[in-house]
């Protein structure tokens, strides 16, 4: 199945409601994928919020500096496992080949299989970094090096990192 792409338009307003910038994202229509047809898995871990509250308790008990980050371009990194063919984009369809498809090498936003492939990107990253994935919980992270500790929490595409020294959040 080739999946169709659609451009997301948006206008970022200033705290005047005066125009920032125009800003277009281009998005796959993911919702028409059909499991065992499209893609075989989906599935990404997420935190359970009482995960990330036990994680920041711990944080506070042991004194520890939490930072924490979005990730704007999440689901734009993550390497593609399936094949996924997506048509030409409205207003740019090659016009000596306007019935070509394409083969996506990233995911895009929109896809099913988009926050599985950013997961399995960031945690191969974490652990080539030396970081250990947490028995219990695969989206906790840590890393030890003597007396430092380094920990990390995943939530789709946020992160919070909890460091025993403000130099490691850096």
């Amino acid at each position: 199945m080739v999946i169709t792409l659609k451009w997301i338009y948006k206008v970022k307003l200033d705290e005047l409601r005066g125009i920032l910038k125009n800003k277009a994202r281009l998005v796959a229509r993911g919702y028409r994928q059909e499991e065992c047809i499209d893609f075989e898995e989906s599935f990404a871990p997420v935190a359970r919020l009482e995960a990330i509250r036990i994680f920041l308790a711990y944080a506070a008990h042991k004194n520890m500096v939490v930072c924490q980050m979005d990730v704007k371009t999440a689901f734009l990194n993550g390497n593609m496992w399936e094949e996924v063919y997506v048509s030409q984009p409205d207003r740019f369809v090659d016009p000596n080949n306007p019935n070509h498809i394409y083969k996506l090498k990233k995911a895009l936003y929109g896809l099913i299989q988009g926050p599985r492939a950013w997961y399995d990107m960031l945690s191969s990253f974490l652990l080539s970094q030396d970081f250990s994935k947490g028995l219990v919980d695969p989206t906790l992270f840590i890393r030890r090096n003597g007396n430092d500790l380094l920990l990390v929490q995943i939530y789709v595409d946020d992160i919070i990192f909890a460091a025993s020294t403000p130099k490691l959040c850096d």
